[in-house]
């Protein structure tokens, strides 16, 4: 149906640039960035190259619009685990599970926001705000296993919400790249004593 005040060139326009974005998304997937050329996306979505620039920009435009995309899957993920019912505990190791499956389900858009392209400082912004805006849910999370008496009142919320979650995305960023020992095992393993690691520092003398 038509969307009152737009033209047929602007509805063409959008197309071409979700078709776009789709095309780098898939290329992502199966090669991760190094698949991702002007010429292979242009290929896969039916356009001319010029059309990427026009529509979005250079490999970089791209690269940061595909990164864009892949924070708000993982918002998708993230925001499921905390609403999961439970006290702060529950809801905690929900986090990490979401953010863990995240990242083994889709590795590369998991290093695409550890290392996004950076030539666009809005849309990098935009980025920064989508973790910040995740991180606030961290400690809310933190807060409220203070306030039920789960954990020690002197455990920083806004400090400890971002060493958690650089902890688990370090652990998580060597496992999936292969860079350690833990390629070896199963998240599924080294995930809960990573988390009885962090709960029982967490629930220590109540001071």
């Amino acid at each position: 149906m038509k969307q009152p005040g737009t033209s047929s060139t602007s509805r063409r326009a959008a197309a071409n640039r979700e078709a776009i974005l789709q095309a780098a998304c898939a290329l992502l997937d199966s090669g991760g960035p190094a698949a991702v050329t002007l010429a292979a996306v242009a290929e896969r979505a039916d356009v001319a190259v010029q059309t990427i620039y026009n529509r979005i920009g250079g490999r970089d435009a791209i690269m940061l619009a595909v990164a864009e995309r892949a924070m708000r899957l993982n918002r998708e993920y993230m925001d499921s685990a905390y609403e999961t019912s439970g006290d702060a505990r529950a809801r905690l190791t929900a986090a990490a599970a979401a953010y863990t499956a995240f990242a083994l389900e889709h590795p590369h858009e998991f290093r695409l926001l550890g290392d996004p392209p950076a030539d666009d400082s809005l849309r990098t912004e935009q980025l920064d705000d989508l973790v910040r805006e995740q991180n606030a849910k961290l400690t809310e999370i933190l807060d409220a296993g203070v306030a039920e008496g789960l954990w020690r009142r002197d455990a920083d919320p806004v400090l400890t919400a971002d060493l958690l979650f650089a902890a688990l995305d370090g652990v998580l960023r060597l496992a999936v790249d292969g860079r350690s020992t833990l390629r070896e095992r199963d998240p599924a393993a080294f995930l809960p004593r990573l988390l009885q690691i962090v709960l029982h520092g967490l629930a220590g003398p109540r001071t």
